[in-house]
């Protein structure tokens, strides 16, 4: 069931105060060998880090096959590259409009599928398919226009941010760990998020900051209306019209709210003590998809944006998927406790 009423509802909220919602998204997925029997370790096409060019390995070849049948499907491409896990893969959808890349996003993930098959592979765009590699996310570039002028631009302020976009930020901050349990909604998605290797696990922005849950490129002269910021928190297997439906009311609800954006920080969050984030004003996402729900539950603001009934049938549904998986006996618990209880 694909939930873009309510994205077109955003939008047609944010048409009325005067803004057009773009994000362009950065999809990372991994490609490993086939294989019948799945509750083994999957094994990856190849063992190159980033950006590598991997001598032999299909998955160059693999992306540039993608890359064609996106842009003849009239989806264009901006970058792709060999991520940093053995077999990881990353590739860029240009800018568009929140709608329309939210359509994008799901033909490319059937395109990928598509020719994975085709080639004898596999893709996954699950969030942490390995405890001891990169996870994959879905880091989304978001912007407001105002008619052709960028409304998160302005000269002289600090990182260039005009206070619409302080506010806009300010608002997700503000309501990101009620709407986690959208933008990450497997239980496998919370593993990716308290990872590490650069997932965001705490609810704070910075300047190019790759730590942070919101993060603010660097301004390039010249380029006002490349102005943006990164939310860091989706992985490639969210939906996208439900996650930029939460996403652009979180923001617009800075705005109207004339919500103040904290301190910037410039250190690595993870690296900090409980006590220096606390000091800092620096709270964690929630750790798993349980603790998110019990959060979105509480949350009026998440249940008028996506309507009674779909806010209802998301936690039935995602606590169903909860309770199945913590019944589980897992490899961990046989591993650890067979041999000492």
């Amino acid at each position: 069931m694909i939930h873009d009423t309510y994205l077109k509802r955003a939008l047609a909220h944010a048409k009325d105060k005067g803004f057009i919602f773009y994000t362009h998204p950065e999809i990372e997925f991994y490609l490993f060998e086939n294989q019948e029997d799945w509750s083994q370790p999957p094994v990856p096409i190849d063992e190159g880090g980033y950006f590598d060019h991997v001598p032999r390995s299909p998955g160059m070849d693999f992306r540039r096959a993608c890359v064609n049948m996106l842009e003849q499907m009239g989806i264009s491409v901006e970058y792709s590259h060999h991520e940093a896990g053995p077999g990881q893969n990353e590739i860029d959808l240009r800018y568009a409009d929140a709608l329309t890349t939210a359509d994008n996003i799901m033909t490319f993930r059937t395109v990928v599928k598509e020719i994975s098959l085709e080639r004898g592979i596999y893709a996954s765009f699950m969030p942490k398919p390995f405890t001891d590699q990169p996870g994959s996310g879905m880091h989304t570039h978001l912007s407001l226009f105002e008619g052709d002028s960028n409304a998160f631009y302005e000269v002289g302020q600090e990182f260039n941010m005009s206070q619409t976009a302080r506010q806009f930020a300010a608002g997700i901050l503000a309501h990101a760990a009620e709407i986690c349990a959208v933008t990450d909604q497997y239980v496998n998605s919370y593993k990716r998020l308290w990872g590490g290797a650069e997932a965001p696990s705490y609810v704070c922005w910075g300047h190019n900051n790759r730590s942070a849950l919101l993060r603010i490129p660097q301004y390039k002269p010249g380029k006002g209306n490349s102005a943006r910021m990164e939310f860091r928190g989706l992985d490639p297997g969210a939906n996208p019209y439900l996650a930029y439906s939460v996403l652009l009311a979180a923001g617009l609800d800075g705005i109207e709210q004339k919500m103040t954006l904290g301190e910037p920080t410039s250190d690595d969050v993870w690296e900090l003590t409980d006590s220096e984030r606390q000091a800092m004003g620096i709270a964690p996402l929630p750790d798993s998809l349980d603790s998110a729900l019990k959060l979105m539950e509480k949350s009026d603001f998440v249940a008028e944006v996506l309507g009674e009934h779909t806010f209802e049938y998301f936690l039935r549904n995602k606590h169903k998927e909860w309770n199945s998986y913590s019944r589980q006996v897992n490899p961990y618990e046989l591993e650890y406790y067979l041999p000492r209880l």
